[in-house]
């Protein structure tokens, strides 16, 4: 690697630099990151409260001097795209991780075109957290925010170092975290046009804090489905002549105690002795308020963890199924609760 402190790099702007460094940028990645420069790569780190920060680069160490509030920033003398890592040096100690500003985006231009066009039929898979590459893609539509940052247990509640990026005149935000994993809790930070950080829940979380915690909880399934029998002969099934009988239920109610899978052993024998060939599950969506019996909906991708995890409602369902039941679930859009970290004038 040729010497990089003879490389130049540039000056930015004081006022994108605050912006930057405060977390309200709506561009952070063309700030932060690698950047092209003569002769090599300018990379630039958000690490505030460190002593020293360094960029690896295989062999390399590279000092990274401090610029502006929290920002680092240092060349490389490269002629490809240097794959780093960072070393933050803190009084406590050190911190080495991956830079999740070098990273490209994680929703891509047909989701983005397709949610522009509000006809995306696979929400859950662009928006949310999602668990790619090693870490987790964040992504949310906000799109009167000025400013979004992600905020965990992972940055101590404190988003200046994980702000996100909107994608052009789409309205989602976006930012990946690496080497975040399964059961990090977090929620977004947005700056409303008045000027006000608020903090809500992921509108797409599939996993939330069991109340009166409201943390959004990343998750990954890795259940493997048993139905497959029923599910081919439901298809062969004519709806309009087949008789149906439904057994309409409150989980947290029917039997005191019960979690989901506990409650598959006792449901499917008292279901099918009565003769029933469905169960409709009353909301099960998450819900800050038990005695609503679930109609006051803060996460409409989200069981409510009260009764256990997402897989295990998959257990109870493929059960269900299993022995030949069908499941409905009520979904709840009109009774929508007020609390100031749900989804009520999400983003201002």
């Amino acid at each position: 690697m040729a010497n990089s402190s003879a490389l130049s790099l540039p000056v930015l702007d004081s006022d994108l630099l605050d912006k930057v460094s405060n977390g309200k940028y709506h561009d952070p990645h063309s700030v932060l990151g690698v950047h092209p420069i003569d002769g090599g790569w300018v990379i630039r780190a958000i690490r505030p409260l460190a002593k020293q920060v360094f960029a690896i680069v295989g062999k390399t160490k590279v000092e990274l001097t401090h610029s502006f509030n929290g920002i680092f920033e240092g060349a490389v003398a490269a002629k490809s795209l240097p794959d780093y890592r960072i070393q933050a040096i803190y009084e406590d100690g050190e911190w080495l991780s991956d830079d999740g500003y070098r990273h490209p985006p994680t929703i891509g231009e047909i989701d983005l075109h397709l949610i522009r066009e509000g006809r995306h039929e696979e929400l859950w898979r662009a928006l949310g957290a999602n668990i790619k590459n090693g870490g987790v893609a964040f992504a949310v539509w906000a799109p009167n925010a000025e400013a979004v940052r992600v905020v965990g247990d992972f940055n101590g509640w404190s988003g200046i170092a994980h702000a996100m990026r909107v994608m052009g005149s789409s309205g989602v935000w976006e930012l990946f975290v690496p080497e975040l994993e399964v059961g990090a809790k977090y929620k977004f930070e947005i700056l409303t046009k008045a000027g006000k950080w608020i903090t809500k829940i992921d509108p797409l979380a599939k996993f939330a804090e069991i109340p009166p915690q409201t943390a959004s909880v990343v998750t990954e399934s890795s259940y493997q489905w048993k139905d497959r029998t029923w599910l081919n002969a439901r298809a062969k099934r004519d709806v309009l002549t087949s008789p149906m009988s439904i057994y309409e239920l409150h989980v947290g109610s029917w039997r005191n105690g019960l979690n989901y899978r506990t409650l598959a052993e006792e449901l499917i024998p008292y279901v099918k002795e009565l003769g029933f060939t469905h169960v409709e599950f009353m909301p099960i969506m998450e819900h800050p308020y038990a005695p609503s019996w679930g109609y006051q909906v803060t996460g409409y991708f989200a069981p409510t963890s009260r009764f256990g995890k997402p897989d295990d409602l998959r257990y109870l369902i493929d059960q269900l199924h299993q022995n030949g039941i069908g499941v409905i679930l009520d979904w709840v859009p009109a009774h929508f609760p007020k609390d100031e970290w749900a989804l009520g004038r999400f983003d201002g």
